[in-house]
């Protein structure tokens, strides 16, 4: 694995043994950074965002928004068996002052020090269903800024039922990933 583009472009990231993390592909995560930066379907700016990086992991998706010129990064990372790895990742970048990582269960507590995130990430293991009760806490205490958008990554054949705040602006599937990117109402 590897940062695509920007400041730390060809750097590798370190990933774990175990099979309980399913980092994110480089072909998924360029094509998700791609959208992001050419959609005419929303209008986000990775260079001085804020960006919330939830079931972070190795910190893949963050560390490009770094890469890329985000202002600041919060990662939120609940596993014991990713969090060296993801600190790890991090400290080889030096970057001390524009991320913090919290360990959390986002599920039970999503408790952050800032809100108005430009982007959030949600990567939650494949197996949970529940997206649509996290999505519902983001409304709730008000983490997206206006304009920001989240982006989820799912297993295609996974059927969520989103929450009734969120809206859909673009899907696109690469191999077994279904990416979606939306706005809160």
């Amino acid at each position: 694995m590897r940062i695509i583009s920007g400041n730390f472009k060809g750097r590798k990231l370190l990933t774990p043994d175990d099979i309980k993390t399913r980092p994110l592909k480089d072909l998924t995560k360029e094509s998700i950074f791609n959208i992001l930066k050419h959609s005419n379907k929303f209008n986000v700016e990775i260079k001085n965002s804020v960006v919330l990086d939830l079931f972070a992991g190795v910190g893949s998706f963050g560390i490009e928004c770094l890469s890329n010129e985000a202002k600041y990064v919060t990662f939120v990372e609940n596993y014991n068996g990713v969090l060296p790895i993801l600190k790890k990742n991090l400290s080889n970048l030096k970057l001390d002052k524009k991320y913090e990582i919290i360990k959390q269960n986002i599920f039970t507590e999503l408790k952050l020090a800032k809100s108005n995130y430009d982007i959030i990430f949600l990567d939650p293991p494949y197996k949970d269903k529940n997206i649509s009760e996290l999505i519902d806490k983001i409304f709730e205490i008000n983490l997206l800024s206006k304009s920001g958008i989240i982006v989820t990554h799912r297993n295609k054949n996974v059927k969520d039922k989103y929450s009734k705040n969120f809206r859909i602006l673009e899907e696109k599937t690469y191999g077994i990933s279904k990416i979606s990117f939306g706005n809160l109402n």
